[in-house]
């Protein structure tokens, strides 16, 4: 690659360099069916010099390169890599092989990094996991290449936002590294929980207040806080808070076998609940009527109700008597029954229908007229 005249982008453009004396099959042979010892090789690697940050200490990037390959579509263990547009919300789902790779930054304004590992997840692979075990790889190689050594400040390890930070410091807590990401700017954490206060009932909280990166008027005064004037980005203010901690949250299972096992759980879960239906047969809801007792007749029969809840009893029904008692005093009323009020049916009059409630004041109003 020295000798080339430009930038080399294929086998094939570096088999056209005069000093390769194979054609450019060869190469591809090669690749195809040839070994690296890549053990060997990250162990030459990391025993290389390595550019180093304000203070002798060693900074380490952690990023994802995607290889695209949209169009091998025989190529096993693809997966959808995400790639940005040139506009706002024109990203895309390209299929490709990501690679996961570690480099040594070095300070000031330069694109050169000294790239120490990558490795390609798998279809099947946790992300978190895959990263930590690489990063731990790394440090060991380093600490055993002389890199580091007691006394020295931690290594810092710098993430992008696509990462679980908070769980790869939990993976990481036994190394000397510090965990530094990026987060999205729409995350919301929490400040611990401030206390139970004496005489408080009732379950304790878990969380304190929200911090939302988005919102300012939820930021409470830093207890650190620094500015630095850039010749680039003007000044900056950086403000630190210690303590805030994210919500748990449900993951999402994208294993197939992991589906299986959640489905055969609910089963399970749905069998004891079917077997457990006796207990809970006398909790009814409002709309419902109460469950019978064992052993006693149905609601509504003429034996009794069978239920738990106590019916009212129901009021004595008076007929009406035929005709009307004497009254001791005409001009009072009394307590006593009233006679019933009936129709008397005169000859060629049609009886009232029951279906007009006017009827009645129709035919009197009839009456009167024909009078």
């Amino acid at each position: 690659m020295l000798c080339a005249d430009g930038p080399v982008r294929t086998l094939a453009g570096l088999s056209l360099a005069p000093e390769h004396r194979c054609g450019h099959g060869a190469l591809y042979d090669a690749v195809n069916h040839g070994r690296i010892s890549i053990g060997r090789l990250r162990r030459v690697v990391a025993g290389l010099p390595l550019p180093r940050a304000a203070g002798g200490r060693l900074v380490l990037a952690v990023d994802v390169s995607n290889w695209l390959r949209p169009g091998a579509a025989t190529s096993p263990d693809r997966l959808s890599c995400h790639v940005y547009g040139r506009g706002k919300g024109q990203a895309q789902m390209i299929p490709g092989w990501p690679y996961s790779v570690i480099a040594a930054l070095e300070p000031g304004r330069t694109s050169w990094t000294a790239v120490l590992d990558a490795v390609r997840p798998g279809p099947d692979d946790d992300e978190a996991e895959v990263t930590a075990a690489q990063v731990r790889e790394v440090v060991g190689r380093l600490i055993e290449a002389g890199h580091w050594r007691e006394g020295d400040p931690g290594i810092l390890v710098i993430f992008d936002a696509g990462y679980d930070v908070m769980r790869l410091a939990c993976r990481l807590a036994d190394l000397p590294v510090e965990v530094l990401g990026r987060l999205r700017s729409d995350r919301v954490l929490h400040f611990p929980e401030p206390g139970r206060r004496p005489g408080t009932q009732g379950r304790p909280r878990r969380h304190g207040g929200e911090f939302a990166l988005a919102d300012p008027a939820t930021w409470p005064q830093p207890p650190a806080a620094t500015t630095t004037a850039t010749t680039r980005y003007g000044t900056a203010t950086a403000q630190a808070r210690d303590r805030l901690h994210p919500r748990l949250t449900h993951r999402s299972i994208r294993d197939p076998a992991a589906a299986g096992r959640r489905a055969w759980l609910i089963i399970a879960a749905h069998a004891q609940l079917r077997l457990a239906r006796p207990l809970a047969a006398d909790l009814r809801r409002p709309r419902e009527r109460p469950a019978p007792r064992a052993g006693s007749p149905r609601p509504g029969s003429a034996a009794g109700s069978g239920t738990s809840a106590r019916r009212q009893p129901s009021r004595p029904v008076h007929r009406n008597p035929a005709s009307r008692a004497p009254a001791a005093h005409p001009g009072r009323r009394t307590a006593g029954p009233q006679p019933a009020t009936t129709w008397e049916k005169r000859p060629g009059e049609k009886s009232p229908s029951r279906q007009d409630p006017n009827a009645q004041v129709k035919q009197q109003a009839q009456s009167l007229s024909g009078n």
